[in-house]
C-alpha cells in the first residue's frame, strides 16, 4: 500500500513519533536541534502516512563532506518492523532521496533487535524480526557500516516486573553494595538544569580518572539543558555529607529509560553511591511507567579484551538481559563515492567528531 509522505511541526513531531515502533530519543526533535547547533548536522523530517495515519518516522542529519552531502538517521527510522511491505517502502523512500541528494552515504541504525543473551553462550537467542531486516537490508545493496556510531549491544531491563522481583535478582555483590551505601547514609536527590556546573564538574573528574576525552562544557550544557527543559532528561545526584559524590543523568521517551550519562568524584567511592543510584534510577523509571531500562552500552567483544568490560560487569549486577541490536548499516548510492570515503575514514571520521 503506498505510503503518503506528510509535514510535521515541532509541537506534532515528538507525540506522533513516542506512539511508533522502535521509537527512540535519538528521533526526537531535540535530538536534531542538538546535532544542528553543536555538530552541524541539518535534521531532515520524514512522517509517512498510510490510511490517513502515520506509521513511520525518520530524522535524518545531512552534514556535507566536500561538495557531498553524508547522512545519518541515528536509531532511525521509527516504525513496525515486522510489517514487511512498510519496511520496503521506507527504505525505497529514504535510498530515493540518498540518490536524489547525491549522498555519498546514507546511514541508518534503527532500534530493531538482532539477538538477546551473550553470543555462544546458552542465552543466546536470535530475534527473527532482525535477522528479516538485516536480510532485506543486505538484499537491498545496503552494507554493514564499518563505522558504528551508537553502542550496537546493551543491557536492558524490563520494569514490567514487580520491584520485588528486579531486587531479588541483583547478583549477591550488587546487593552487599546497596547496602553499603543505604547505611552510609547516601542520600539520592533529583537535579535541575542548575545542576549542570556540578554535573560537568563530577564528568570531568570521571574523563580523567578512567582516561575517556570529553567535548568542552558548552556542549553538555547544550545537551543538558534542552533535554532538561524539554522533560526528556532528568538528572540524579548521590551526596554524602551533603557533598555531591556521584550522578546519573537519565533520558526517557516513549517507552524506555535511557542511562545516558554516569560520573562520580574521587571520594567516597568505597560509599558505592554508583550502586544506590542505579537502584533509584530503575525504581524512579518503573514509578514513571516506563516498561524498559537500558543502561546504554555494553561489550562489543564480550571478554576482558573489550574496553567496557569493567563497566558491563556493574551492569550485569543488576540482571538485566544483553541485547544486541542490528547495527548500522550504509546505503550508497555511489560504489565510486564510497569506496573513496572507505579510504578516507579516518580522516573524515576525526573531521566529524571535532565538529
Amino acid at each position: 500500500m503506498t505510503l503518503t509522505p506528510v509535514t510535521l511541526d515541532q509541537a506534532a513531531w515528538n507525540t506522533t513519533l513516542a506512539a511508533l515502533p522502535a521509537a527512540h530519543i535519538l528521533q526526537t526533535w531535540e535530538w536534531g536541534e542538538f546535532k544542528r547547533v553543536t555538530t552541524g548536522w541539518i535534521p531532515q523530517r520524514f512522517a509517512w502516512q498510510r490510511d490517513g495515519r502515520v506509521v513511520a518516522m525518520a530524522s535524518v542529519g545531512v552534514r556535507r563532506f566536500g561538495p557531498f552531502p553524508l547522512m545519518y538517521a541515528p536509531k532511525g527510522p521509527a516504525l513496525d518492523y515486522g510489517d514487511p511491505s512498510l519496511v520496503g517502502d521506507v527504505l525505497e523512500a529514504l535510498q530515493t532521496f540518498a540518490r536524489r541528494s547525491g549522498a555519498v552515504w546514507l546511514k541508518i541504525d534503527p532500534d530493531v533487535v538482532a539477538a538477546t543473551g551473550v553470543p555462544g553462550e546458552p542465552d543466546d537467542a536470535p530475534d527473527a524480526t532482525g535477522s528479516a531486516l538485516m536480510t532485506v537490508l543486505q538484499a537491498r545493496g545496503w552494507h554493514f557500516s564499518r563505522d558504528q556510531v551508537q553502542f550496537r549491544n546493551t543491557i536492558t531491563l524490563d520494569l514490567k516486573q514487580p520491584e520485588e522481583a528486579l531486587l531479588a535478582a541483583l547478583s549477591q555483590s550488587t546487593r552487599r553494595k546497596l547496602r553499603i551505601a543505604e547505611r552510609a547514609g547516601v542520600a539520592i536527590r533529583e537535579g535541575s538544569a542548575a545542576d549542570i556546573p556540578t554535573l560537568y564538574a563530577l564528568y570531568e573528574a570521571t574523563g580523567q580518572r578512567d582516561a575517556f576525552l570529553i567535548r568542552p562544557a558548552a556542549y553538555y550544557e547544550e545537551a543538558w539543558r534542552r533535554f532538561m527543559d524539554a522533560g526528556l532528561a532528568v538528572p540524579l545526584i548521590a551526596e554524602a555529607d551533603g557533598q555531591p559524590v556521584a550522578a546519573v543523568i537519565l533520558f526517557a521517551f516513549g517507552r524506555t529509560c535511557w542511562y545516558f550519562y554516569g560520573m562520580s568524584a574521587d571520594t567516597a567511592r568505597e560509599l558505592q553511591p554508583n550502586v544506590l543510584l542505579q537502584w533509584h534510577a530503575i525504581r524512579r523509571a518503573q514509578a514513571q511507567g516506563y516498561a524498559v531500562y537500558d543502561f546504554w552500552g555494553a561489550p562489543d567483544v564480550f571478554d576482558e579484551s573489550d574496553r567496557m568490560w569493567g563497566v558491563y560487569q556493574f551492569k550485569r549486577g543488576f540482571h538485566g538481559t544483553v541485547t544486541r541490536h542490528v547495527g548500522a548499516w550504509d546505503y550508497a548510492p555511489s560504489a565510486i563515492a564510497y569506496a573513496a570515503y572507505a579510504r578516507a575514514l579516518p580522516r573524515v571520521r576525526a573531521m566529524l567528531r571535532r565538529g
